[in-house]
C-alpha cells in the first residue's frame, strides 16, 4: 500500500460479494505517465502533484495499490449484438474505489487494461496504446460537448508489449472515472440467476447513488426503470445531435447512469449518412447511426425484463407497468432530439413545422454528402432572415448540388423571421450548440500513429487540448476540416 492519494469510500465493495471478484491489478514493467487530467483531479479533490510522482504513476498503472483502495472486478452479463451471454464481467478492468467530488457526487475510479481477472475469458486483461488514447480523446471531447460520459483521469504506458493479431504493440492503462460502472448487463446477470436478493441490493444501491430523489419510492424497481429510461433518452438524443456513433451498443455497454461508456469502435461522422457504420464487427449494421434510438429502447426493454420481479409479484401487472415505462422512451427521445435540432438551426422554440424543416435539411445533407459538423457550424454565420444569400457560399459548397441547400435555406430564413431574436444573439447560441471541432477519425488515428511509431505524444496533447473548447475555433484550423481522400478512416476497431 502507498500513502493515501485517494479518499476512498467504497460503497460497491460493501454489496454482497457474489457481485464482484476481489483482486489486485497486475504490476507492469516500467510505467510512464502520458497525460493526467488536471481538471478532473480538481473535481475529485485529488493531488495532481502526488499522482505525477513515481508512486502515483505506479498506482495509475496498477503496479501499486493506493491506501484505502479495495480493487474488484464487477460481474455482469449482456446481449452482444442481440445474442445472450450469461457471464461477461470486467475482463480487463478493476474498480479501485469511489471518491466524493467537490460537487458532492460519488465517482468510481477504475483501471482499464490492468491485467487478467476471473472474467477475462482467456484474454490477457491488457490494453494496447491505441484504444487507450482513443478513449481518452473521445470521452473528454464528449464531456466538453456536454454529453454525459465516463471520463479519463490518466493514461500511462506500461513499458511492456501487448500481443494482438498485428503482433507486438505498446501496452497502456487508462484510469477511467464514472458516476457508476453499473450496466444493464449487471442487472441481467442476477436476474438470469434468479438472485432476487442481489437484484434488490443492486437496485437500491443504484437509486441511492444515482437517483436519490427516487430512492424512497414505493416501487424501487419501477422508479429505477423510469429514471434510466429518461437518462438514456437524453443521452441518445445528444449523440444523434452531434453525429456520434457508439458502434457497440450491447446491453453490457449500456450504463444505468445514463453515461456514454466503453469507447471501442466509436466514431464521429464526417459526411452525413444515417446508415453509417464504422465498427469492424458490426457487419449487419445493427448499431448504425440511425438505429441507435431503437437499440437503446431494445436495451431498456431487457433492463425492464430483469427488473420485473421487483416491479410487481404478479407478472402480468409487472409487465404492464414496465412496458409503459419503456414506451415513454420514444416520446422523451423525440422531444430531446427535436429540441436539440431546433437549437442547432437557431430556433429558440420548437414549432409544428420545425421537425419537417430539420428533417428536410438532413435528407438533403445525406443526398449531397454534406459534412455534418461543418454544415451546422456554417449555418450560424448566415442565420439572419434579412441576410444576403450570396454569403451562403461556405455552406452551399458542402453540397454536391448546392441548389438543394438554396431551396431549403429559403424556408429556413422564413422561419427565422418569426423567431424574435437579434441575429447576434442567435449566432452566439448556435455557436455554443454546433461545435467547431470534433475528434474526427483521421485526427484520432494520426495521434495513435505518432505515439505508436515515433513515441511522439505531442500530437495527442495538441488534439486533446483543442477539444477541451469544442465551440471555439482552434488556432490550427486544419483540425476542423474533414479528411482528405488519403486520410479517410472507413473502419474502427474494438481494440480488445
Amino acid at each position: 500500500m502507498t500513502a493515501q492519494m485517494f479518499a476512498f469510500d467504497n460503497s460497491y465493495a460493501r454489496l454482497p460479494e457474489r457481485m464482484f471478484a476481489r483482486l489486485s491489478p497486475t504490476p507492469v514493467g516500467k510505467p510512464g505517465l502520458i497525460r493526467l487530467n488536471h481538471a478532473l483531479t480538481d473535481l475529485l479533490q485529488l493531488s495532481a502533484t502526488a499522482l505525477t510522482r513515481p508512486n502515483g504513476v505506479a498506482v495509475l498503472a496498477g503496479s501499486e495499490v493506493a491506501e484505502g483502495s479495495d480493487p474488484l472486478a464487477m460481474a455482469y452479463a449482456g446481449h452482444q449484438f442481440g445474442s445472450w451471454n450469461p457471464q461477461l464481467g470486467d475482463g480487463r478492468a478493476l474498480l479501485l474505489g469511489e471518491v466524493i467530488g467537490r460537487d458532492g457526487l460519488r465517482y468510481d475510479v477504475q483501471l482499464k487494461g490492468s491485467g487478467p481477472t476471473p472474467f477475462s475469458r482467456m484474454g490477457d486483461g491488457r490494453a494496447w496504446l491505441g484504444p487507450v488514447l482513443r478513449e481518452y480523446i473521445v470521452s473528454e471531447a464528449m464531456h466538453a460537448l456536454g454529453v454525459p460520459t465516463t471520463r479519463a483521469l490518466a493514461a500511462v504506458t506500461t513499458g511492456e508489449p501487448v500481443y494482438r493479431e498485428e503482433g507486438a504493440l505498446p501496452g497502456a492503462v487508462l484510469t477511467r472515472v464514472s458516476r457508476a460502472h453499473i450496466r444493464v448487463g449487471t442487472f441481467q446477470f442476477f436476474a438470469a440467476r434468479g438472485d432476487l436478493e442481489a437484484l434488490r441490493a443492486l437496485t437500491q444501491h443504484a437509486l441511492v447513488r444515482l437517483y436519490p430523489e427516487a430512492a424512497e419510492a414505493d416501487n424501487p424497481g419501477l422508479a429505477l426503470l423510469d429514471q434510466v429510461v429518461a437518462a438514456q433518452a437524453e443521452l441518445i438524443a445528444k449523440w444523434m445531435n452531434i453525429g456520434f456513433i457508439h458502434g457497440v451498443m450491447n446491453t453490457d455497454n449500456s450504463s444505468v447512469a445514463g453515461e456514454t461508456i466503453d469507447y471501442g469502435p466509436c466514431a464521429f461522422m464526417d459526411l452525413f449518412d444515417p446508415d453509417k457504420v464504422f465498427s469492424s464487427i458490426d457487419r449487419m449494421g445493427r448499431y448504425a447511426y440511425r438505429n441507435q434510438p431503437g437499440i437503446a429502447q431494445w436495451n431498456l426493454a431487457n433492463f425492464a425484463q430483469a427488473l420485473l420481479p421487483l416491479i410487481d409479484e404478479k407478472p402480468e401487472k409487472a409487465i404492464e407497468q414496465a412496458q409503459a415505462s419503456v414506451d415513454r422512451f420514444a416520446t422523451l427521445f423525440e422531444g430531446q432530439h427535436n429540441t436539440g435540432l431546433a437549437r442547432k438551426l437557431g430556433l429558440s422554440d420548437l414549432q409544428a413545422d420545425d421537425v419537417e424543416l430539420a428533417g428536410n435539411l438532413l435528407a438533403a445533407m445525406s443526398r449531397n454528402q454534406a459534412d455534418f459538423t461543418l454544415t451546422f457550424r456554417g449555418l450560424g454565420a448566415i442565420a439572419d432572415p434579412e441576410g444576403d444569400p450570396t454569403g451562403d457560399t461556405a455552406v452551399r459548397d458542402l453540397f454536391i448540388n448546392p441548389k438543394e441547400f438554396d431551396a431549403w435555406a429559403l424556408t429556413w430564413r422564413a422561419r427565422l423571421a418569426t423567431d424574435d431574436r437579434s441575429a447576434e444573439d442567435r449566432r452566439a447560441e448556435m455557436n455554443a450548440t454546433n461545435p467547431a471541432i470534433i475528434p474526427r477519425n483521421h485526427l484520432v488515428e494520426a495521434t495513435i500513429k505518432a505515439a505508436r511509431e515515433d513515441k511522439d505524444f505531442s500530437v495527442f496533447h495538441r488534439l486533446t487540448e483543442a477539444l477541451e473548447h469544442p465551440f471555439t475555433e482552434p488556432e490550427d484550423r486544419t483540425m476542423t476540416l474533414p479528411p482528405r481522400a488519403e486520410e479517410q478512416v472507413f473502419q474502427t476497431f474494438c481494440g480488445t
